[in-house]
């Protein structure tokens, strides 16, 4: 019988089902993978932003993640939204307890339409328990800005933070370039350190607005590839090529920024030219 590989997404709800564990879920499905939930945060959002945020209790997701680690297992972690200090605290706990060797941290901390999705003391926690677990952890460029207290305006400033951030704990460092300036001209690039090496990762500049979901479906797709074996390069450059495509089948829903969307068709077909 085939091996069911799993992953654990643990993050807050998108109401409009274009970031967070709705995101998650939907990519791990098109890597080949069974998605497993914890939900940290219920948040109402639409294309314009999000509205509000309701937390949930860290004990509670402390009881989500017992549920699943317990039971179920899981091949691969990934962390997305971590509202509260408690619930990095959380999560960092379970992580330690069941020896999770595969965690994939996508630190989110500002939401596209400028709302904070964690506050200053999970940030702390974030950077100071969590980080020093994961093996790769997956900014984009504010959040890489914040982690390494570095101003990132270029490729070479994308390689001092990685630096940076891979000092603080992190096995590798993976920065995505979607906020960098100049990215129209020159394309999307995403700087991978792994503590000895840089590999960079090209993908065309696509443009468009509906990039809704952009850094939750990255993140869980290069975590369901570790879950399956793929070493760093391999998973992030599937990674790279799913959110690609995605972005370029994007659909514009509501007022505001639309969502990236998945074609499986267009990831069988990913699959079958490798």
């Amino acid at each position: 019988m085939k091996k069911t590989f799993k992953v654990l997404c643990i993050g807050g709800s998108d109401s409009s089902g274009g970031a967070g564990i709705q995101a998650d879920l939907k990519a791990v499905h098109a890597s080949s993978c069974y998605g497993l939930s914890v939900v940290t945060a219920v948040t109402a959002q639409n294309s314009l932003g999000v509205q509000d945020i309701l937390p949930v209790p860290h004990a509670f997701v402390s009881k989500q993640l017992e549920s699943i680690l317990s039971d179920i297992g899981t091949d691969a972690v990934k962390t997305g939204m971590l509202w509260k200090e408690g619930i990095v605290q959380a999560v960092a706990q379970k992580v330690k307890e069941y020896k999770i060797k595969k965690l994939v941290i996508d630190p989110v901390m500002i939401a596209k339409g400028g709302k904070s999705l964690m506050n200053e003391k999970a940030k702390v926690a974030l950077a100071k328990t969590l980080l020093p677990m994961s093996m790769v952890i997956t900014p984009n460029i504010p959040e890489a800005e914040y982690l390494a207290k570095k101003e990132i305006r270029s490729v070479a400033n994308m390689k001092k933070a990685a630096e940076v951030i891979f000092n603080m704990g992190a096995k590798n460092v993976l920065i995505k370039g979607g906020h960098l300036p100049g990215n129209k001209t020159k394309g999307s690039i995403d700087i991978l350190f792994d503590g000895k090496n840089y590999h960079e990762f090209h993908t065309d500049w696509i443009k468009t607005k509906n990039t809704h979901g952009t850094g939750c479906t990255f993140a869980s797709a290069l975590a369901a590839q570790l879950a399956q074996g793929e070493d760093i390069l391999n998973a992030t450059a599937f990674a790279k090529q799913m959110v690609t495509k995605a972005i370029k089948n994007s659909v514009s829903l509501g007022k505001g920024h639309g969502t990236v969307n998945i074609s499986l068709k267009r990831i069988n077909a990913f699959w079958r030219s490798k």
